[in-house]
């Protein structure tokens, strides 16, 4: 178990005793009692929020989601954008040792029908949007006692302004244990129905240091700003925990990212540390080159992608643009944040980096036989902060967990200077004539070609019922799909690649169906090749 002891950065995580470990009180009071309580750590707009302003707010709250009978280990369902009620909605659940379980905004009504369901939520907080699609919910669970709407509340809703306006007692943290449930993420699915990812207040402290001492070196002078939301993994590491374990500042910006806007936030703000998405990075690109624009981002010392590869591409680009790297990291909602990431002392284009310290990695076949160093295998990764499991699924539960190892159902290689290189999913990979082929090699390939904005290379069968390589590909404005720009890209990737590594057919898309988090469904793609199959026969 960990605290974080002071330095530069607030530099180590040390072992803690005691019985009793409260996140909320760790990540938020800390700050208040240690002196910091009137330093900003939130920017949203025209205003800004302290350390204590936030721990007042936090309070009332929770002493107000008590008289609402919520209790330990009930969960409280959040679905709010990034603004300060949802740092003060998430702190005061876990608090009074409630569950906060992270929503997205965008999902739809059936989505929230289903979360409502399988968490049992006692308590929903939510933006006014998100209550519209709950009141289309036709059978809501009977464990949903109260809805908590940030905006007009409903005839049997309860407005926000109002539950806060109403003083009671000021609860202090409870007594949670370090293996007590603190909060819940569900999966992105990118392969199915999401699943419900289970953290332990004391995952935090483990699973969180690695990335900010090695990749950002985050410190209190710094200033964060991600274009991932608070209610994904990802976007709740750069937006909540880390500036909150190391007394960062964070821009919070609840409207959906769009490459103009966000680059106009990034000009009057000027934060220091700079989260996205390989597809939002090509997005900015694309903008200024469509545009013409000019921007300073001076500001900026480092940017960090996650959620999917970054093409090699795109890394040189923004070099080119701008002299800031872009460290590309692997993380997951089960490992809790960024475990293999390139950093300032190790950079590799086009590589998923290094494992972080703090984390173990191993690289198996699928007999569970460890592979030799340049071999291909899945991805096996140990540290203290794993997920404890997946709520209510044993058997899902059994198959990521081996021991204290974490199965990523991700392939990658490791070169000799500990470099990883990612292949793609278990499922991903293709075997045209007999040999391996990576998609993401491919698609490397392709988004080097000036006509490629984004593409997606699945394997389709041929008249003989063998599986060949297919790209979909969204063409850059300017471009036209014609056969010969398919064989101008058929003849780019075969000049680059080995021959039978090349795409037999070429598929011009308006867009690549992605996850709201951006990640690539591949599954779709397959699924909608499969439909024309059957039609066909």
């Amino acid at each position: 178990m960990g605290w974080l002891e002071k330095g530069r950065t607030g530099a180590r995580v040390g072992e803690m005793g005691g019985e009793t470990f409260n996140l909320a009180e760790f990540l938020l009071d800390r700050h208040v009692r240690e002196g910091r309580g009137d330093r900003p750590v939130l920017i949203f707009r025209d205003r800004t929020v302290s350390f204590r302003t936030l721990l007042e707010q936090s309070n009332r709250l929770a002493s107000a989601l008590l008289r609402l009978g919520l209790e330990p280990e009930n969960r409280l369902l959040l679905g709010l954008a990034d603004r300060p009620e949802f740092y003060v909605a998430y702190f005061a659940a876990l608090k009074i040792g409630a569950v906060p379980v992270l929503v997205s905004t965008l999902a739809t009504a059936l989505d929230y029908a289903y979360f409502l369901r399988h968490s049992r939520a006692k308590v929903a907080v939510v933006e006014g949007e998100v209550a519209e699609r709950l009141r289309c919910v036709s059978d809501p669970p009977p464990s949903l006692r109260h809805v908590v709407v940030v905006g007009e509340p409903g005839p049997s809703e309860i407005g926000w302004d109002d539950l806060l306006s109403r003083p009671g007692p000021e609860p202090g943290p409870a007594c949670t244990s370090p293996e007590d449930m603190a909060f819940w993420m569900y999966s992105s699915g990118t392969t199915g129905r999401p699943k419900a990812v289970v953290h332990l207040h004391r995952n935090l402290l483990h699973f969180m240091p690695p990335h900010c001492r090695e990749v950002v070196d985050l410190g209190p002078g710094d200033r964060v700003y991600s274009t991932s939301k608070l209610y994904f993994s990802y976007g709740r590491n750069n937006s909540l925990d880390g500036p909150f374990l190391y007394g960062a500042e964070v821009v919070v910006n609840p409207d959906r990212p769009e490459p103009g806007a966000v680059l106009d936030l990034l000009e009057a703000y000027r934060p220091t540390v700079f989260y996205s998405v390989p597809t939002f990075y090509a997005a900015l690109l694309e903008h200024l080159h469509r545009t013409g624009r000019r921007v300073s981002l001076s500001s900026l010392r480092c940017c960090v992608s996650a959620g999917e590869p970054l093409p090699k591409s795109v890394f040189d680009r923004w070099w080119e643009r701008f002299r800031i790297p872009i460290f590309d990291g692997v993380g997951s909602t089960e490992v809790g944040a960024i475990y293999l990431s390139n950093t300032p002392r190790k950079l590799r284009p086009g590589s998923s980096g290094v494992l972080l310290p703090g984390f173990e990695g191993k690289l198996f076949d699928e007999e569970g036989r460890e592979v030799p160093r340049g071999n291909v295998g899945i991805l096996w990764v140990k540290n203290d902060g794993i997920f404890a499991g997946y709520w209510n699924d044993p058997r899902k539960t059994r198959q990521a967990l081996q021991g204290e190892w974490f199965v990523t159902a991700d392939l990658f290689s490791v070169d000799d200077d500990g470099f990883y290189w990612y292949m793609g999913r278990a499922d991903d990979l293709l075997k045209p004539g007999g040999l391996w082929v990576s998609p993401l090699e491919v698609e490397g390939v392709l988004l080097e070609h000036p006509a490629v904005a984004e593409c997606a290379v699945v394997g389709a069968q041929d008249e003989m019922g063998l599986e060949k390589p297919m790209a979909f590909v969204v063409l850059r404005e300017g471009y036209a799909p014609s056969l010969t720009l398919e064989r101008e890209l058929r003849e780019f990737v075969q000049a680059r690649l080995a021959r039978y590594k090349h795409p037999r057919w070429f598929r011009f898309v308006p867009e690549l169906p992605r996850t709201v988090t951006g990640k690539l469904q591949r599954y779709r793609l397959r699924e909608t090749l499969r439909q024309e199959r059957r039609a066909a026969s």
